[in-house]
């Protein structure tokens, strides 16, 4: 998942703005409690989220997977004033989880989870959204770009994660491989639409950062 050198990485790390004590402890609690920890967005992420949402200041956002709440935290502390995010998660394990950490934030009022599946969360949601992160199962990368696109205004942000895919973009994909053929027709999909500008940043797994013309 991580491309850069290990050194090169702790330096980069080392010259970013910390992470909060809440975030620090999401982050070992993570790593001791979940499965897959991997999946969470950590320091450096954690901080381009961050330095993002405070660059876009959007007033409604929605992220696409919640997992144990890191990146929600990080993308609420951008929020303009009054602004709201919207945070889906499938895994009703996590809920306790998620309420809790939400609650010790600044931003619990801020916050709104839905604990359901994406696919049929998401037509429910009659509205627009600033930004959007998605960082959910990867086979549905595809139909959820199709589900958002036009819940973006024009001037609005869809940033998605994992879309190197621990480098197998570049690799012969096996034929069973789901996940990474999905990742690979998103990533195309998005290269190919007139409707939105879009740039790949290498930084962890790989974030897409478009936004709608």
């Amino acid at each position: 998942m991580n491309f850069l050198p290990t050194d090169i990485e702790r330096y980069a790390e080392d010259h970013t703005s910390p992470e909060s004590d809440l975030l620090a402890r999401i982050n070992r609690d993570t790593y001791v409690k979940h499965i897959a920890p991997r999946m969470l967005s950590g320091h450096l992420q954690g901080r381009v989220l961050s330095m993002l949402t405070h660059m876009i200041k959007p007033r409604r956002v929605l992220e696409v997977g919640a997992y144990t709440g890191y990146s929600a935290l990080c993308i609420a502390e951008g929020l303009a004033d009054g602004g709201k995010l919207t945070t889906i998660e499938a895994n009703e394990e996590l809920k306790h989880v998620l309420e809790e950490y939400f609650f010790q934030s600044p931003y619990s009022n801020s916050i709104e989870l839905i604990i359901g599946d994406a696919k049929e969360v998401i037509p429910t949601l009659d509205e627009l959204f600033d930004l959007v992160f998605i960082d959910a199962d990867k086979y549905n990368y595809p139909l959820y770009y199709e589900l958002l696109i036009d819940k973006i205004p024009a001037g609005g942000y869809i940033i998605a994660d994992n879309v190197l895919w621990s480098g197998k973009v570049v690799a012969d994909v096996a034929h069973n491989d789901y996940e990474a053929k999905a990742i690979l027709e998103f990533n195309a999909k998005v290269q190919a639409d007139d409707r939105v500008e879009n740039v790949l940043l290498p930084v962890r797994d790989g974030l897409m950062i478009l936004r709608k013309k």
